[in-house]
């Protein structure tokens, strides 16, 4: 590899620490010659707890609340992605030097959920895990698949699709007060259920499956339990060796504050020789055998089978570097908390907030039951970006690292003044 490469990689990987933020103290560097940890360019205060502000240039906007959409990505994984592209238009980074940095974007996702880089695949979007995973249990008549109406439309659109085709029995539970308890997943669930699917946070009203408990509940029927985890993710901790999830799937360009068109698969050890590539391709091959013959890979990296969005592979990595910097425990600690502020005062403002009381995400959703261009002006014109959908009347908000108590009660003093 030629110094140009070299440089490239040291630079841009590991969350592109040589960002043009002034005042960073140098990185510490691993064995491989890239930094190996993010230094961050703020400082923890009363305004900013986490010591993050000065990385996202999104605070300099207004008050941006709207994470569960798109969560802004800090400098150090835009400079990631801008490196990527000033090397493409210079001289573009070699594969191998790609494919390095796609493991090691498996390795730090693994590190984030408790799991191993073997259980990690990259796919291009999180409906894609659920797209395998349904393929690979060759769902047919007499097999049921047990969902809730807090879940994502793909999952409806897959279902529905192979309760028709396959003649499977799709079971979907009836949100009550905008929560779905294991209890009432227990009276759906029986020894015919093949896979149970929740969106572990969901993007509706932020609710928070008890994963352990539906892994118990699926497991005790001899069923799956698979999550679409992108609205938690990088928001909550999660030990999938602990919880005992099956399988799981987060797009990147929400909590995980990287790009699109990378969407890292988890798949528990034990599951990856049933749940099958639902296609292949050259980068299935783990050796050449000659004559045209091929080994291919047995752990998940079997499910990129051709070229990755690279670009957003080293976004991602700044990002999970970022993440594992700052400690999901305290992202959670910090946004929940901030969240939790935000519920008490739309309550107390006469709101119906759609979040049930104490849940634990990020996120809140609440009915406004006013003239829906009146609120979407009164947010713009306060700076304030958030969810407002036109079509129920709700408004939904997910404070993020970044965020802070002044910014909630900034959301509230205008939402007071609705009355």
């Amino acid at each position: 590899m030629d110094a140009t490469r070299r440089q490239f990689l040291q630079s841009v990987s590991a969350a592109a620490v040589a960002s043009s933020v002034a005042g960073k103290a140098a990185a510490s560097v691993d064995p491989a010659g890239r930094p190996s940890r993010v230094v961050r360019a703020g400082r923890q205060d009363a305004t900013d707890p986490l010591g993050v502000r000065a990385d996202f240039p999104v605070v300099e906007k207004g008050i941006y609340l709207d994470s569960p959409y798109i969560a802004p990505s800090p400098r150090q994984a835009v400079e990631a992605g801008k490196a990527f592209l000033d090397a493409k238009a210079h001289d573009p980074v070699p594969l191998g030097a790609m494919l390095e940095e796609t493991a090691r974007a498996r390795r730090r996702f693994a590190d984030l959920i408790g799991a191993k880089e073997s259980e990690i695949g990259i796919l291009d979007a999180t409906s894609a895990g659920e797209n395998v995973v349904a393929t690979s249990l060759d769902l047919s008549a007499g097999d049921n698949v047990v969902i809730n109406d807090l879940h994502y439309e793909t999952t409806y659109v897959l279902y529905r699709h192979l309760e028709k085709a396959r003649g499977l029995e799709l079971r979907i539970l009836e949100n009550e007060d905008g929560a779905a308890t294991p209890d009432e997943f227990a009276e759906l669930i029986d020894d015919n259920t093949r896979l149970v699917s929740v969106s572990w946070v969901s993007h509706q009203n932020g609710y928070r499956h008890d994963l352990k408990a539906l892994a118990d509940l699926a497991h005790a029927h001899g069923a799956y339990l698979y999550a679409d985890a992108i609205q938690g993710i990088g928001m909550l901790a999660l030990d999938v060796e602990e919880v005992g999830i099956d399988f799981l799937t987060s797009g990147t360009y929400k909590w995980l504050l990287g790009g699109f068109g990378v969407a890292p698969f988890y798949v528990r050890e034990s599951l990856l020789d049933l749940v099958k590539p639902d296609r292949l391709g050259a980068f299935s091959v783990a050796r050449n055998l000659g004559d045209f013959r091929f080994e291919l890979h047995e752990d998940a990296n079997k499910y990129m089978y051709a070229t990755p969005a690279f670009g957003a592979i080293f976004q991602l990595c700044a990002g999970l570097d970022y993440l594992l910097d700052v400690g999901v425990r305290n992202i959670e600690r910090h946004t929940v908390g901030l969240a939790a502020r935000l519920h008490e005062g739309l309550t107390e403002q006469g709101f119906e907030v759609l979040t049930p009381p104490d849940n634990e995400s990020a996120i809140v959703t609440f009915e406004h039951a006013r003239d829906h261009g009146m609120v979407a002006r009164a947010f713009e014109d306060a700076g304030i970006q958030a969810t407002v959908r036109e079509e129920s009347g709700q408004v939904r908000v997910g404070p993020a690292l970044f965020n802070n108590a002044a910014e909630i009660d900034g959301f509230l003093d205008l939402t007071a003044t609705w009355w």
